[in-house]
Formats: structure tokens, C-alpha cells, sequence
């Protein structure tokens, strides 16, 4: 998972002389004998290369949206020496002839579809979402119901998460989207990550019409035909530079 060489055993012959560990029989002279693995150095320091800290971004978008957020940040997270992100999207509820009508554009092949049960190998998650009423859209609140287990066995807990969203408009839910969502993140016992001002001026522009807060990146989608801007994916890509970020300091013993 890690950049760079992989390691390897190797096979060497030695004149063995010694006693097996009973102490009673000779082991056979040239026996074959297997090696620990060699570790990948970096050759600027001679420190081990471990193994990749995992960033999974979990989305749920209709028409493409917040699709585009996740792949920009992916790009953050692993821009971040020792990180790596993995998109995921959660199960679609609706129908093909509802998709159809909405004239939703067919999704990704290459982004699989998540189980629940997968979560536990995250060393953090990015929860992407359209709005839905000031609420996060219920295709990521029904995968996020069936987390059940993960929550009974508490395998979140201590785990950073972070928000991203899509609304239709200026003031439908930029905030409120995450900020109703971050209940899920406390039953599991998770932590929650806003990016606040640290994307620095990019959060004060007023020069042009960009999503986004202080819980997180966000874009707007308008009808379903506006394209996210340059300021809104720079924010996105912020966002999983900063999570990566915050995961390797909580990764430090």
C-alpha cells in the first residue's frame, strides 16, 4: 500500500552446525533457510517505510456532485506522504426509472459500492452527501443504519470523521447538513473533524459565488447542471490534505 519498493524474503544456503532446539540432533548442513523480510528504506533517512494510514471517503451522490468533491479530495489525502485515501460510494435505494426521471447520469464503475463491515479497516472516514431538508440524503443514512454491529462492538470509536455536501442552493443546508450529521459520528464514538478557517483567504472570498464552511467543503448544485468551481474542489482537496494531516498526528505513539 505504500510507495515504493515491496519487500520480499529471500532464500539463502548456510553451513548450519548448530543443534536443533532440543539439543539432541544435528540440523542438516545446507538446509534452506527462510529469512525475515527486508524492509523498504527511504533513502533520505534511513527510516522504514510503514505501512500506508487509510482515509476512506464514503459518498453518496446523484448527479455528480459530490462525486467530484470525493475525487478531489482523494487528491488531498494522497498528496500526504503515508496516507492513502480509498473512495468508496454507499448502496443506492432508488429505483432505475426514478434515476431516470431525475435524469441522474449513470455512476462511476471503478468506485465500489461499501459494506458496512468494511468501515473497520478506515483509519478515518470523509462522509460525503447531498442535502436533503437541512439532512444529509437518505441513500447515507441507510447505509449509516446499518452500522449496527460497528456500534455494538464501539469498532469507530476514536476514529476521525469529517463531512462534505452538496445543496441546491445558498442557504439550503450548507451547514446544517453536517451539523445534523455529526450525531452519528457521537454514537459511534467518533471524532469529529471540521476543517474550520484553515483553508485561510480561500474562506473569505466574496468575489464569486462558492460552497463550503467551517464544518467542511461543500458545492452547489443549483438544478443539477452546475459544475463545481475551481474554489470549491481547491477547498475539497484542502480538506483531505487536512485529514490526512490530523490522522498522522493521532497515528504518532
Amino acid at each position: 500500500m505504500g510507495k515504493g519498493g515491496g519487500c520480499f524474503p529471500s532464500k539463502q544456503k548456510h553451513q548450519i552446525t548448530a543443534k536443533d532446539a532440543a539439543g539432541t540432533a544435528p540440523v542438516a548442513a545446507d538446509e534452506e533457510i527462510q529469512e525475515a523480510p527486508t524492509v523498504t528504506v527511504n533513502s533520505e533517512n534511513t527510516q522504514s517505510v510503514a505501512a500506508s494510514l487509510k482515509v476512506f471517503i464514503v459518498f453518496y451522490s446523484m448527479h455528480g456532485h459530490v462525486e467530484k468533491l470525493a475525487k478531489q479530495m482523494k487528491k488531498g489525502v494522497d498528496g500526504v506522504e503515508g496516507v492513502e485515501a480509498v473512495l468508496y460510494r454507499v448502496p443506492e435505494t432508488l429505483s432505475d426509472d426514478v434515476l431516470e426521471q431525475m435524469k441522474a447520469p449513470p455512476k462511476d464503475p471503478e468506485v465500489p459500492i461499501i459494506k458496512a463491515a468494511e468501515l473497520a479497516a478506515a483509519d478515518a472516514v470523509l462522509f460525503g452527501f447531498p442535502t436533503r431538508f437541512g439532512c444529509m440524503a437518505a441513500q447515507m443514512k441507510a447505509f449509516l443504519d446499518s452500522t449496527g454491529q460497528l456500534w455494538r462492538e464501539q469498532t469507530l470509536a476514536g476514529k476521525p470523521g469529517g463531512f462534505f455536501v452538496s445543496t441546491g442552493t445558498q442557504g439550503g443546508g450548507q451547514e446544517t447538513t453536517a451539523w445534523t450529521a455529526i450525531t452519528q459520528l457521537a454514537h459511534h464514538g467518533m471524532l469529529f473533524v471540521p476543517i474550520g478557517y484553515t483553508f485561510g483567504a480561500g474562506m473569505f472570498e466574496m468575489d464569486s459565488i462558492h460552497g463550503g464552511s467551517p464544518y467542511g467543503a461543500g458545492v452547489y448544485a443549483g438544478d443539477g447542471t452546475r459544475e463545481p468551481t475551481e474554489a470549491e474542489l481547491a477547498l475539497a482537496e484542502h480538506q483531505g490534505k487536512y485529514m490526512a494531516g490530523v490522522v498522522k498526528r493521532l497515528s504518532k505513539p
